[in-house]
């Protein structure tokens, strides 16, 4: 593989019509960058001259997202090969690598679990693992559960005895007690001396991995035939036991749906898209039966061909598993087949089939994986219309409420104390209706002693918006307050929302403040903004957002508060009552919900709610009124 057009030439300035004339008749890569050097398009070429110039001809059949690309290339290069084949692997790396903007892209970028059986070792393992290595064990899968497989791997473990400790066996047979598993019978002991010889144990693990190609009537009867003995010996413990191994094996098999396609492993791909997206459906299909299935996300598909999806999916979604089937079926034919094919030939190591069925059940099963794909984009649309209602229309009517347009960034704030010891306050962020919590914020009040919310605020805000002005003055990078709000959200009325402009005010900045008015329940009944008092339908969104802030905001401010008491960090007056110790004080604070109602109990009502023995209820009740 050789450069024939390094990234240096273009120090000088980039005349795209000489640069044309320079392409080789050769396959390769292409890049194309913009005036900001960056990367637009990875492309894969049989033959760069032709391709490449196909890009600057007449807007011939195009489509608009291939149209703008080409207006904003300011230069490409170019990257030659000595075949298709190692062009299409070069397109991918880089595709990786820079994720173009105009690329068809593969959103989702997950690992699949496999079982792994390490049958190069004496005493072989069942393990989970989301790499496939050339190492000599076992795959089986992938699945779309972590779960399942660990219901799988720990069910043969059981069946089988199968080992799940690290030892070095045979080197440290005999060396050690036998772990907890020997002793509870789920596993056959390998490593105690002359217990379970190797020939002992692969006759076990033969068993194992029959279950995993999908030969369960082994299992199913084993099974059934031990309970019935255990029944029949009136061991009804260990018959229950096998019923309820029986089950998961009945559920595990349940779970495969789709039989009598052969014995190879295939897989199915089909897609469902919209005006601005696609989803590609597969079928995980391995031995002949269906393990799973799985949807993926691709983005910049408009103007895209199916053909053209389906391609960009198979390369891109192949070059990250590490199993490959032997037969992959298609919706539709990719005009790239040939290639494909002998790509994934060889990273499989066997040869690889790309298939459009046109009849028959691999017919059906094609257009039922397309029917799921578009079952999955309808519901996505309908989930992101609920969400956008939730969020962003939400603060849509918020700004209709208060007649005002442009809010996207909201600060709350609040402050959380017990009886004026350790006041804390939270500052809590949402944008476009959801919260930011990379910009959620927390203070330990300074100058102010005792429960005054209003002087805590007033530092609070202070706080922020002069760190705020400092940033932005300093121009600092990754600033924590440098970014100011459209809106304030104060946790309360008139007096909280007075606090926040007297502190705006002073400090010369000009941002909306709301408040947000409580019922007798300390839940919002309305807003109170530029001295009025404005009623909102609580069946609104905007009430649910506006709540949903609330409700954060406090529990941002009373988790720090938590955090803080400790012994050693909060005193409470709790503390200096003797006879009341740690979970007497506990008992009392769980049972008022503040030191104000402790303080107006009467002996019997300490009693009663939180449980004190009398002598320590009149302890707490003369404690209160002494002097």
């Amino acid at each position: 593989m050789s450069e024939e057009h390094p990234k240096e030439k273009h120090e000088e300035k980039f005349n795209v019509a000489e640069e044309l004339k320079k392409l080789p008749h050769r396959p390769g890569v292409y890049l194309m960058h913009d005036a900001e050097d960056t990367i637009l398009y990875v492309g894969k070429a049989v033959n760069l001259y032709n391709r490449v110039r196909s890009y600057f001809r007449e807007k011939i059949g195009r489509g608009p997202k291939i149209d703008k690309m080409v207006s904003l290339i300011d230069r490409f290069e170019y990257i030659v090969t000595d075949s298709e084949l190692e062009a299409l692997v070069l397109e991918n790396n880089l595709i990786k690598e820079y994720r173009p903007k105009y690329n068809t892209m593969l959103r989702d970028d997950k690992t699949y679990p496999y079982i792994r059986v390490s049958v190069a070792e004496p005493y072989p393992r069942v393990t989970l693992t989301r790499q496939m290595k050339k190492d000599k064990a076992k795959y089986f899968g992938p699945y779309t559960s972590a779960l399942a497989v660990r219901e799988t791997i720990d069910l043969l473990n059981r069946i089988y005895g199968l080992r799940t400790c690290n030892r070095s066996l045979p080197k440290e047979i005999g060396k050690g007690r036998p772990c907890l598993n020997y002793h509870i019978g789920q596993c056959c002991g390998p490593c105690i001396k002359d217990k379970v010889s190797e020939a002992q144990y692969r006759e076990r693990l033969q068993g194992a991995l029959a279950f995993l190609g999908g030969d369960h009537a082994p299992v199913i009867r084993e099974l059934q035939t031990k309970m019935q003995e255990a029944s029949d010996n009136m061991e009804f413990e260990e018959a229950i036991r096998y019923r309820d191994l029986l089950e998961s094996v009945r559920s595990v098999t349940e779970k495969q749906k789709i039989e009598d396609m052969g014995q190879e492993d295939k897989d199915i791909v089909a897609l469902a898209r919209d005006e601005q997206d696609a989803v590609v459906q597969v079928f995980f299909i391995r031995a002949g039966r269906m393990v799973g299935r799985e949807h993926y996300y691709m983005n910049q598909t408009e103007g895209e061909s199916n053909e053209s999806i389906l391609t960009g999916f198979l390369k891109q979604f192949y070059a990250g598993t590490p199993f490959i089937p032997r037969e992959i079926m298609l919706q539709e034919e990719s005009s790239e087949q040939e290639v494909i094919e002998q790509w994934l030939s060889e990273k499989k190591g066997s040869r690889v089939y790309l298939r459009t069925p046109k009849i028959g059940q691999k017919e059906k099963l094609v257009e039922l994986a397309a029917h799921n794909a578009q079952i999955v984009l309808s519901q996505d649309k309908e989930k992101i219309k609920r969400e956008e209602g939730r969020t962003i229309g939400a603060v849509r009517e918020l700004e209709h409420l208060l007649d005002m347009e442009g809010l996207n960034r909201m600060e709350s704030y609040d402050i959380s104390n017990i009886s004026g010891y350790e006041n804390v306050g939270s500052m809590v962020v949402y944008e476009k209706g959801k919260p930011k919590r990379s910009d959620y914020r927390k203070f330990r009040i300074k100058t102010v002693s005792g429960a005054d919310d209003y002087a805590s605020m007033r530092e609070v805000l202070t706080r922020r918006f002069t760190h705020g002005l400092k940033e932005k003055d300093e121009g600092a990078e990754n600033g924590h307050f440098d970014v100011f709000p459209d809106i304030l959200l104060m946790d309360g009325g008139r007096g909280q929302v007075n606090i926040a402009l007297e502190v705006l005010k002073e400090l010369q900045i000009d941002i909306p403040v709301c408040g947000m008015v409580k019922d007798d329940n300390h839940r919002t009944r309305g807003l109170y903004y530029n001295n009025e008092e404005i009623p909102i339908d609580k069946d609104s969104e905007a009430f649910k957002l506006l709540t949903r802030i609330q409700d954060e905001v406090h529990r941002f401010a009373i988790e720090y508060h938590r955090s803080l008491r400790t012994k050693e960090q909060v005193h409470s007056v709790l503390d200096d009552i003797p006879g009341v110790g740690p979970m007497r004080r506990r008992a009392l604070m769980k049972a008022f919900a503040s030191i104000d109602e402790i303080r107006e109990a009467s002996v019997e009502l300490l009693m009663e709610k939180a449980e004190l023995p009398r002598n320590t209820a009149e302890a707490v009740y003369h404690f209160f009124r002494q002097g």
